[in-house]
C-alpha cells in the first residue's frame, strides 16, 4: 500500500474530522465559559427568601425603635432632623457639601431643613472665608442644647432596651450588628474597648469568668474556683485603696477581661487573675491591663511587681515577657486536678 498523499479522500476525510473536532471543542469551552458566568450569577443572586428575611428584620426594628412613632423620641424633630443635628454636633462648623455626603440627603430637602434650623436658632450660617461659594453651618448654643437632649434620649431608650437582655445575649446581639456593617460596609469597623474600675456584680463575674473558661480551656476543677473567689472575697474585704486596685476591660458593654494588684509587701505588689475573654482576644486588652497594673505599681511606690502562673498559659506569658517579666523559677505541682507546672515572675519597677 502506497503514502497517502494530501489529494487522498482518507487525508481529506481526516482534516475534517479533525475540524469538526475543533469545532466541539471551541463549543465546548464556550459551554464552559457559559457555565462559569451562570454560577457566578447563581453565587450573586438573591432568593426571595432572603429579601423578605431583610424586609421583615426592617420593620422589626425600625417599630422596635420607634420610628414609626412619629416624631423622633418625643421631640419637635423627625428621625432625618435628629440625624442631621447630630453631625453638626460631631464638629465645630461644616460646610453644606460634606453634610450631603455625609447623611446622603437629597440637595433641595437638605437646605429646606438648615432654613427651619435657622429660624428656629438652632444654627448659623455663613459664607466660608476660603471659597465664598461655599457655605458653613454652626451650631448655636441653642441648637448644642437640643442635640444634647436629643443625645440623652437616645442612650436612655437604647439602655432601657440593653437592660432587658441577658449578657451573653448582649454580646451576640453586638456582635450581629458588627457583622452586618462589617458585611455592607466591606471595611471591619475598629473595635473599642475601655478599663473601668469595678462595679457591683463585676466579682462575681470574675469568679464566674475564671473558673467557667479556665475548665473550658484546660481542664481544670473546682478547687480553682475556690481559690479565685477567696482571692476576690480577700480584696473586697481588706483592700487599701491607697495600694491596691483591681480592673475590668469593657467591651461593646460587657466585660471581656480583668486583673488586680495587690499587695504583698511594703515595696512588692503582685499582679492577680489577668483574664481575657477568648471572643476579645487581639485587641491588645491583656496588654492593656498589665501596662495599668505597671502605671499604677509605679504610681503608689512600689519597687517590684511579682506574680504567679503557670506554663499552660502561653498567651499570658507572652504579654509578661513583653511587659518585661523575668522569670525566677519553675516547680512542677498538681493542682486543680491537673499536673502544672508552676512559674514565678518578677519586674523590677
Amino acid at each position: 500500500m502506497g503514502e497517502l498523499t494530501a489529494d487522498d479522500p482518507a487525508t481529506g476525510e481526516r482534516e475534517m474530522d479533525d475540524a469538526a473536532t475543533g469545532e466541539r471543542e471551541m463549543d465546548d469551552a464556550a459551554t464552559g465559559e457559559r457555565e462559569m458566568d451562570d454560577a457566578a450569577t447563581a453565587e450573586h443572586e438573591v432568593g426571595d427568601a432572603a429579601v423578605a428575611a431583610v424586609r421583615a428584620f426592617n420593620r422589626f426594628y425600625t417599630n422596635m425603635i420607634g420610628l414609626l412613632r412619629g416624631k423622633y423620641l418625643g421631640t419637635p424633630y423627625s428621625l432625618t432632623e435628629a440625624r442631621l443635628l447630630f453631625e453638626l454636633a460631631q464638629r465645630n462648623a461644616s460646610e453644606v457639601s460634606d453634610l450631603r455626603r455625609t447623611v446622603d440627603i437629597d440637595p433641595g430637602y437638605l437646605s429646606r431643613l438648615l432654613s427651619r434650623f435657622e429660624a428656629d436658632g438652632l444654627i448659623t450660617r455663613r459664607r466660608s472665608a476660603a471659597d465664598a461659594r461655599r457655605q458653613v453651618i454652626q451650631l448655636t448654643g441653642t441648637g448644642r442644647s437640643a442635640v444634647a437632649r436629643l443625645d440623652a434620649r437616645s442612650a436612655g431608650q437604647t439602655r432601657d432596651m440593653l437592660a432587658a437582655v441577658r449578657d451573653d445575649d448582649r454580646r451576640r446581639l453586638l456582635d450581629a450588628m458588627r457583622v452586618i456593617t462589617d458585611v455592607l460596609t466591606e471595611s471591619p469597623q475598629p473595635r473599642g474597648y475601655l478599663l473601668r474600675t469595678p462595679q457591683p456584680g463585676d466579682m462575681g463575674w470574675v469568679v464566674q469568668r475564671n473558673a467557667a473558661l479556665y475548665a473550658a480551656e484546660f481542664g481544670w476543677d473546682a478547687s480553682y474556683e475556690a481559690l479565685v473567689a477567696r482571692i476576690v472575697a480577700d480584696y473586697v474585704d481588706r483592700r487599701d485603696p491607697d495600694a491596691e486596685a483591681a480592673w475590668i476591660a469593657e467591651l461593646d458593654g460587657t466585660p471581656a477581661g480583668c486583673v488586680f494588684c495587690v499587695r504583698e509587701s511594703a515595696t512588692t505588689a503582685r499582679l492577680r487573675l489577668l483574664l481575657v475573654e477568648p471572643w476579645a482576644r487581639g485587641l491588645g486588652i491583656g496588654s492593656r491591663l498589665v501596662e495599668e497594673v505597671l502605671r499604677f505599681a509605679r504610681r503608689v511606690g512600689y519597687s517590684d511587681l511579682t506574680l504567679w502562673t503557670n506554663d499552660v498559659l502561653a498567651d499570658a506569658r507572652r504579654i509578661y515577657q513583653r511587659a518585661g517579666f523575668i522569670l525566677d523559677n519553675e516547680s512542677r505541682h498538681r493542682s486543680f486536678g491537673t499536673d502544672l507546672t508552676g512559674q514565678n515572675w518578677s519586674l523590677r519597677l
